[in-house]
């Protein structure tokens, strides 16, 4: 786990006996299956409640890749603040990510990526690193064969132009009069997606100042010609997109040497305006690395000096992204994900039957309604109307509440039974009622903005690594539609706006694009729960083409993998990868939602995570299967490892949840049930908060009396769902429980109890 943040003690350390668990009623034994997923949600519900925060929040490690922690060294570099402990510990964390050929990768397993090597290998000099090296010779050779550092991404010629590696004037030109452009003129700052925005606002200053700080060695074994580092490229055609854009830059490159003195100076001050004014309570930007740095340089440049409170709050911010690992390594996050990871992680323990009232969940639910955002932000300029209500990705990210949070958050909230419901009811008022307003006119919503979906920012020179737009995306979609189905409006026009948009954006093999999860497999996870929760049969002919598309690509070891090439080498690669915990979960999700618990490839999927679960009741997952910028920034989230599986898990033994049980008083996962004809209640068997009737007779004749079953071994779905709150797809876990049922009334009868 990442060390913690605004000074919490830490997780708190494992418990025993498991919450979900009587010590002195074990798990009834169960055949196959369903005896395994049982297992392994009493073991992946007791790592995840161990490893809650005091304050109530979730948070695991956010792994993206040594970029992060090259470019850390560099600002130190240039800030002289560098000292040489953080230096060998970044030092000691990036070596251990070279590739046997000398390169480095942006996700595991993934091919040498040639901005992140450059980055890397500058960091390693800075570390003390000779160029000649073995593992340095090889990565600097690998470098020249693929262009040198002309061929790299503009955000690495930045990085190098602030030493003098690279010259400023063979970099694309970024204005800050872009500042003063309306918010309806093309490529005004609020066509640009919120994280690019708020890097493109700090780099203009940057442009501007083209500041160069001596070079503390030379870098010419990096050039193909260090005689003419940087050979002239001819321009695509004028009749072309790039070939305006790229003619565009050259026009600005002109004004600039033209650009009145005045009207520059205005731009620049009323840039670091907007900077100042969106530093978050924490010192940080946005609650990510790239802003926060950039804006921390451009600050710096304007005479802000590292003692003014600007300044060492953002440095300060920066140093809480630091994970410092057993090995004396550190590794930098380039962001942090409490709030994501909280609501989650809550929706995995709440379908994993612990009970609704359990004072762990209650204590998530205090942390998520705290983290509640009650102020406008950069999304009102879009809708100055719209009241206030999301929650943000990160601890502080007042600025960029996220729409894809907000929805998870409310549906976490939902399955918890609060001492103050008064109070849970007003704040998913305000962010169904954000959520709803952040619709995009299409239908569909986007991660932070509406209608976020100029196609002018990316054809930018600048704008070379990943999207820098906010469009709708299957996967936001989808979890808004499904939250506003748990509350009730199914039918409202909007949501079927938003049904109308997914079935409309499914791709012909039956998959959803993935766009901040890996990748059709996530996307797919994603939207078949959504369409069945708001009242999508499973018979639909596009749950029925997902759910053959899920069969298709079901690995031979059972589970499902997809690899971060399916976004960059074609659709060969949808679905396919070596298998992982998170991706194996989502693929369940998608087949129990569309009812096909009882199938086989359902089962097998099961049974892969149950025996590669460790035994402390976690799994193990190297692969990276988030994005935040599809195949460009890829992000291992060490937390999905767990939260998905259990939920999958415990969907698989009791059900889906489903919006006329989540939260209710009677909820599934209480560990009790109403009294029976006798006034008995009964206390959970399994130990796995399965709702069991109770019974004074000692017979199974009592239990087939409530549910009104013929036969104890036959119980049905609907039943189930009625007596014990389980919810559709539940027929094997019916048999086994009831059957465990039975045998305990038999037991306590002849025991006189």
């Amino acid at each position: 786990m990442t060390a913690t943040t605004d000074g919490s003690t830490g997780a708190v350390p494992p418990r025993a006996p498991s919450a979900l668990s009587d010590p002195t009623d074990p798990i009834p034994q169960a055949a196959g299956t369903l005896d395994a997923a049982l297992r392994a949600t009493r073991r992946a519900t007791d790592f995840l409640l161990s490893r809650q925060d005091p304050q109530g929040w979730w948070k695991g490690d956010l792994e993206t890749n040594v970029t992060m922690d090259a470019e850390d060294l560099l600002l130190r570099q240039f800030l002289g603040i560098r000292d040489d402990a953080t230096t060998q510990a970044s030092a000691l964390f990036i070596r251990g990510k070279q590739r046997d050929d000398g390169t480095w990768a942006t996700f595991h397993g993934g091919p040498g990526d040639l901005s992140a090597t450059i980055e890397a290998y500058v960091a390693l000099r800075l570390a003390g690193d000779s160029p000649d090296a073995p593992h340095m010779a090889r990565a600097s050779a690998w470098i020249r064969d693929r262009g040198g550092i002309a061929a790299a991404r503009v955000f690495t010629r930045i990085w190098l132009a602030l030493f003098g590696w690279w010259k400023w004037s063979d970099l694309p030109e970024v204005p800050p009069e872009l500042v003063y452009m309306p918010s309806w003129f093309p490529l005004n700052i609020y066509d640009f997606g919120c994280w690019a925005r708020q890097t493109i606002v700090a780099l203009t200053i940057v442009s501007a100042k083209r500041p160069v700080r001596p070079a503390p060695f030379p870098l010419d074994e990096l050039h193909t010609d260090p005689a003419d580092p940087c050979p002239a490229r001819p321009l695509a055609p004028l009749t072309s997109w790039d070939g305006v854009f790229q003619r565009l830059d050259k026009a600005l490159h002109l004004y600039r040497k033209v650009a009145p003195r005045a009207v520059r100076s205005a731009a620049v001050r009323s840039a670091a305006h907007w900077i100042v004014e969106r530093q978050e309570n924490d010192g940080c930007w946005g609650g990510i690395q790239p802003p926060a740095v950039y804006s921390i340089i451009a600050l710096h440049l304007l005479g802000f000096d590292l003692d003014h409170p600007v300044l060492r709050a953002g440095l300060e911010s920066l140093d809480r992204f630091a994970v410092w690992r057993e090995d004396g390594s550190r590794m930098v996050e380039a962001c942090q994900s409490p709030v994501w990871d909280t609501c989650l992680a809550t929706i995995a323990l709440a379908d994993a039957g612990v009970p609704a009232d359990h004072p762990q969940l209650v204590k998530a639910a205090d942390w998520m309604l705290a983290e509640q955002i009650d102020r406008p932000g950069d999304w009102s300029v879009r809708r100055p109307d719209l009241a206030p209500g999301g929650w943000a990705f990160e601890f502080h990210n007042d600025n960029y509440p996220d729409i894809d949070d907000t929805a998870e958050v409310v549906l976490a909230l939902r399955r918890v039974r609060h001492p103050d419901p008064a109070r849970m009811d007003a704040a998913v008022a305000r962010g169904v009622t954000w959520n709803l307003g952040m619709q995009s006119k299409d239908g569909g919503w986007g991660a932070f903005d509406v209608d976020n979906t100029s196609t002018f920012p990316n054809r930018l020179p600048f704008c070379d690594f990943g999207k820098v737009v906010d469009p709708p995306s299957a996967d936001v979609t989808a979890h808004v539609v499904e939250m506003l189905a748990f509350e009730g409006l199914a039918h409202d026009p909007r949501t079927r706006r938003g049904i109308a948009w997914l079935l409309a954006e499914q791709e012909s093999c039956g998959a959803w694009f993935g766009r901040w999860g890996v990748n059709y497999i996530y996307g797919t996870g994603s939207v078949v729960p959504a369409l069945t929760a708001a009242g999508l049969p499973g018979t639909h002919p596009a749950i029925r083409r997902s759910v053959a598309w899920l069969e298709s690509v079901q690995n031979t070891d059972g589970g499902w993998g997809e690899d971060l090439r399916s976004y960059h080498d074609g659709p060969g690669w949808g679905g396919r990868g070596v298998s992982t915990a998170s991706q194996t979960a989502w693929a369940l999700l998608a087949l129990i939602a569309a009812g096909e618990r009882d199938g086989g490839a359902a089962g097998r999927g099961v049974d892969w995570l149950a025996r590669t679960q460790r035994d402390d009741g976690s799994w193990d997952e190297p692969h990276f299967t988030g994005t935040g910028f599809p195949w460009d920034f890829s992000i291992n989230y060490h937390l999905y490892r767990q939260v998905f599986p259990l939920t999958a898990l415990g969907r698989y033994v009791y059900g889906e949840p489903s919006p006329d049980r989540v939260g209710a008083p009677a909820a599934k996962g209480t560990g009790q049930v109403p009294a029976t004809p006798g006034g008995l209640t009964c206390q959970d068997p399994t130990g796995l908060g399965a709702h069991v009737p109770a019974a004074g007779t000692g017979s199974p004749a009592v239990l087939r009396s409530l549910t009104g079953a013929r036969d104890i071994g036959r119980v049905t779905v609907r039943e189930v769902s009625t007596v014990w709150g389980a919810g559709p797809g539940v027929v094997r876990a019916a048999r086994a429980l009831a059957a465990a049922a039975a045998g305990r009334i038999a037991e306590r009868a002849g025991k006189g109890s």
